[in-house]
């Protein structure tokens, strides 16, 4: 019986220590923007049942400018990885403005990203990156995700990397 009054009392501080996903944010220094408007014929997000499919966004930075140019020539990779995190900045204020609550988040199931990129560069992953690693940090186990990282030739506005988002909600 003791065994099972401090298991219970285990799950109880866990459950009352967990951070919510506003306050990982927070603790990482991240205020969510307003959400950009769709520049052509699309919405932002489209749910059909306890999925949000989120349409691609880009590395927008607070003045309103994107990141812009080639990975592995106008771009580093770590600027390429900061860009992915400004794209998933940018998902999460899809989904906050979207849910109300990040806490509905129940599953991050597929990333997308489209990185603009040199003939001769070959680490899409490592620049990708950026947005997997801050919905592991956002969400923790709920934001591991399956994957892919493409490069192309060009993107919209000459964007660094654009992606898009599969979520699973309440």
């Amino acid at each position: 019986m003791k065994k099972l009054i401090l298991l219970c009392l285990l799950f109880f501080s866990v459950k009352v220590h967990a951070q919510t996903p506003e306050e990982q944010l927070t603790k990482l220094g991240i205020t969510l923007p307003t959400v950009s408007q769709p520049v052509a014929s699309y919405v932002n997000v489209v749910r059909t049942g306890n999925l949000l499919f989120l349409s691609g966004k880009g590395p927008l930075k607070a003045d309103g400018q994107y990141i812009k140019g080639k990975l592995g020539k106008d771009l580093s990779i770590e600027e390429g990885a900061k860009a992915a995190e400004l794209a998933a900045i940018q998902q999460l204020a899809v989904l906050k403005a979207t849910l109300g609550d990040l806490s509905k988040v129940k599953r991050i199931v597929k990333v997308l990203g489209f990185v603009n990129s040199d003939s001769e560069f070959f680490d899409h992953p490592k620049v990708i990156n950026g947005t997997s690693n801050l919905m592991i940090q956002v969400f923790g186990e709920k934001g591991k995700h399956a994957r892919s990282a493409l490069g192309v030739n060009a993107l919209p506005f000459n964007m660094a990397v654009e992606v898009e988002m599969i979520v699973e909600v309440e």
